[in-house]
């Protein structure tokens, strides 16, 4: 089926018929300029300090060894253009007709990636102890807060793999390779978001020969009630804490930041 994108102008929170079997059949959707200008505006400038003060590092340490470094005193939901991020609610309406009603929040990155950044090989991010059918739907809004151009590393996704039962790493060993069927997309406007089934294969394709530019990049991820998920971050009680503490959900979303959806965490070996 043809890949369609949401019209960037008006910014809909609705999803017609064509783009839900897109996401179903294919695994993802394209939301051209989908982010707010003034949203955008306010985003950069924390991944800035996200990156520029170790906040970010501070992050990834205490997921490494939480242990030694317990709970971040800053995580990305502290910072409140971030927090309005994650509960966009154009962004949370369309993910509503994704996976229904209820679902929670599981967790948030934010990054800027360097021009000369090794490219990430094939992967699929679903959060699952053990690979099996997929029941229970989890969604990745990968948001490019610059776009991406040509100059730029680009984001590969390999149509209807999310409905493989494989492992996060099935395809590593490709590394960035091009693969046959696979949607390259490296030219989206300022504000775009895209819609990934978690399942879904997709790869950060490096482009080392150009100089580029830095790319802004902040990805949330939701996950579908009826199910218990694995938490990725140790101090992921605490996160959805704070979130609670601050009323981040507002009335319309009551499971957003519910611990009942959630195991316990389980470092990873």
């Amino acid at each position: 089926m043809p890949v369609q994108t949401l019209s960037a102008p008006t910014q809909p929170s609705r999803l017609d018929d064509g783009q839900i079997e897109q996401f179903e059949q294919l695994g993802f959707l394209v939301l051209p300029g989908f982010l707010p200008a003034d949203l955008v505006a306010r985003l950069k400038p924390e991944v800035d300090h996200w990156v520029d003060t170790g906040l970010r590092a501070r992050s990834i340490a205490s997921v490494l060894d939480a242990d030694a470094h317990g709970v971040p005193e800053v995580i990305e939901l502290d910072l409140p253009a971030h927090s309005q991020l994650l509960t966009h609610e154009p962004l949370l309406q369309i993910i509503a007709q994704l996976m229904g009603p209820q679902f929670a929040f599981h967790h948030m990155h934010s990054d800027r990636h360097a021009p000369g950044r090794p490219g990430k090989a094939w992967h699929h991010d679903y959060e699952q102890r053990v690979q099996s059918p997929r029941t229970h739907t989890m969604v990745h809004a990968l948001h490019y807060l610059d776009g991406m151009d040509p100059d730029m590393a680009g984001l590969a996704v390999l149509p209807g793999s999310h409905r493989e039962i494989a492992e996060k790493d099935a395809r590593a060993h490709l590394g960035t390779d091009v693969l046959p069927g696979e949607v390259y997309l490296e030219e989206l406007p300022a504000g775009s978001t895209v819609l990934v089934h978690s399942a879904l294969f997709h790869a950060r394709r490096a482009k080392p020969e150009s100089p580029g530019r830095p790319r802004y990049f902040v990805d949330a991820s939701y996950c579908q009630a009826g199910t218990v998920w694995p938490p990725v971050k140790p101090y992921w009680r605490e996160m959805l804490g704070r979130a609670q503490r601050r009323g981040l959900a507002g009335a319309a979303w009551p499971d957003l930041f519910a611990e009942r959806h959630f195991s316990d965490y389980v470092k990873p070996e």
